[in-house]
C-alpha cells in the first residue's frame, strides 16, 4: 500500500507494534526442551492481547499463528508438539498479523543458547545485511539495486542468497505490489521504490543453497542443496530519506 493519510500511518504503526512486540518476546521465551507449538502458543497469546489475527492463518489457513523453522528448515515451519528445541539450534521466527484491516510482517533468526554448531556468524551476516539494505532504500532507488547490494554483501562474507524467497509490498493485505523484492539483481525487474510505499524487506542468507523447496507437508521449505539459512525482516515506509521502520520495536538490531 501507499500511505496517503495520517490514519493509515497510525493503523500501520499499531499492527507493526503488535508483530514487533510479539517477536521481541518470543525470542527470549524460547528454551531447550520447549516444543515449537508451546512457543507458537505464547506468540498467539501476545497477538490476541493486541486484538491481532495471524496473517498466514487468515490468508492461507497456515496451521499455526507464527512460522517457526529450526535448523535445516528455511521458512514456513509448522509449530508442532513433537518438535523440541535443543541447545545450539538455529531458529527462525516469522510473525505477521492483521489488525483493523492493516497488515505487517517481521522476522528474525537466532541461536538458542550456546552456539554449539557455529551458526552465529550466519545470523550476524543476515542481520547486518538487512540493516545495510534498508538504509540504502529511498524513493527512486531500483529494487534490483537493493537486491544486488544484498547478494554482494552475502558473497563478501562467503554466503549465498535464496533466489525464490523475496520481500514484498504489504499494508492492506499480506502480499501486495511490489510482489518481489529479491535478494539478487533481477535484471528483468525495472521497478523503483516509491515514496510512501509500505514494504517488507527480508534477507535470506544461506550457507549452501540458492533455492528453497517445499517439503511434503506443503508448507516447510528447505534448501535445494541443504545447509542453513538465516532470515531477518522489517516492515518499512519508503521516504525521500531514511525509511520509517514500522517494526523497530522488535529491537532486532539492539
Amino acid at each position: 500500500m501507499s500511505i496517503t493519510k495520517t490514519s493509515e500511518l497510525i493503523g500501520m504503526k499499531k499492527v507493526s507494534n503488535a508483530v514487533a512486540y510479539t517477536l521481541k518476546k518470543m525470542i527470549p521465551y524460547a528454551r531447550p526442551g520447549m516444543s515449537t507449538k508451546q512457543l507458537d502458543d505464547y506468540g498467539a497469546r501476545i497477538l490476541k492481547s493486541f486484538g491481532a489475527n495471524s496473517a498466514p492463518h487468515k490468508t492461507y489457513k497456515f496451521p499455526g499463528w507464527t512460522c517457526i523453522s529450526v535448523n535445516h528448515e528455511f521458512c514456513h515451519g509448522i509449530p508442532s508438539s513433537n518438535r523440541l528445541l535443543q541447545e545450539g539450534d538455529l531458529i527462525n521466527i516469522d510473525v505477521s498479523a492483521e489488525l483493523n484491516g492493516f497488515w505487517s510482517d517481521n522476522g528474525a533468526s537466532f541461536v538458542l543458547g550456546e552456539d554449539k554448531n557455529g551458526h552465529q556468524e550466519l545470523v550476524n551476516a543476515s542481520k547486518e545485511i538487512l540493516q545495510k539494505a534498508i538504509y540504502n532504500i529511498k524513493s527512486g532507488i531500483k529494487i534490483s539495486d537493493i537486491g544486488y547490494l544484498i547478494e554482494k554483501e552475502a558473497k563478501k562474507r562467503g554466503y549465498k542468497v535464496i533466489k525464490n524467497l523475496t520481500g514484498h509490498g504489504i499494508g492492506r493485505s499480506l502480499h501486495e505490489e511490489p510482489s518481489e523484492i529479491a535478494n539478487f539483481r533481477d535484471r528483468f525487474n525495472l521497478t523503483r521504490f516509491k515514496k510512501n510505499a509500505v514494504v517488507a524487506i527480508e534477507t535470506f542468507i544461506s550457507t549452501h543453497s540458492n533455492y528453497a523447496v517445499t517439503l511434503n507437508d506443503g508448507w516447510t521449505m528447505v534448501g535445494n542443496k541443504g545447509g542453513y539459512m538465516a532470515q531477518y525482516e522489517h516492515t518499512i515506509v519508503v521516504t525521500d530519506q531514511k525509511p520509517i521502520i514500522l517494526t523497530e520495536k522488535n529491537e532486532i538490531w539492539s
